[in-house]
């Protein structure tokens, strides 16, 4: 005799329909989906970690681009122009 023959599987649903409910059941049955559906998604999250760390790093720049944008830049202030101009008419008179 078969186990899983489909009068088996009747009797073992009626019998656990009788013991539970259908109340019982349908929490049963919402729980498990939802455990099952936080198990994949907590598995998809692992395996995108797990490719993150696994990309290659991005390629190095070279080296006189990479001190090209480190270094800062100079900006003329606009208050040292004044200045200038009237220490070069102090000279010219002076």
């Amino acid at each position: 005799m078969d186990l899983f023959s489909p009068r088996h599987l009747i009797v073992i649903l009626l019998i656990v329909l009788v013991v539970f409910g259908t109340k019982k059941l349908k929490t049963i049955g919402a729980d498990l989906g939802g455990a099952i559906r936080g198990f994949k998604t907590a598995m998809n999250e692992s395996q995108a970690a797990a490719d993150a760390v696994n990309e290659p790093a991005p390629p190095a720049q070279a080296p006189a681009a990479a001190a090209a944008a480190a270094a800062p830049r100079q900006v003329a202030s606009s208050a040292s122009v004044p200045a200038d101009a009237a220490k070069a008419s102090q000279q010219a008179a002076g």
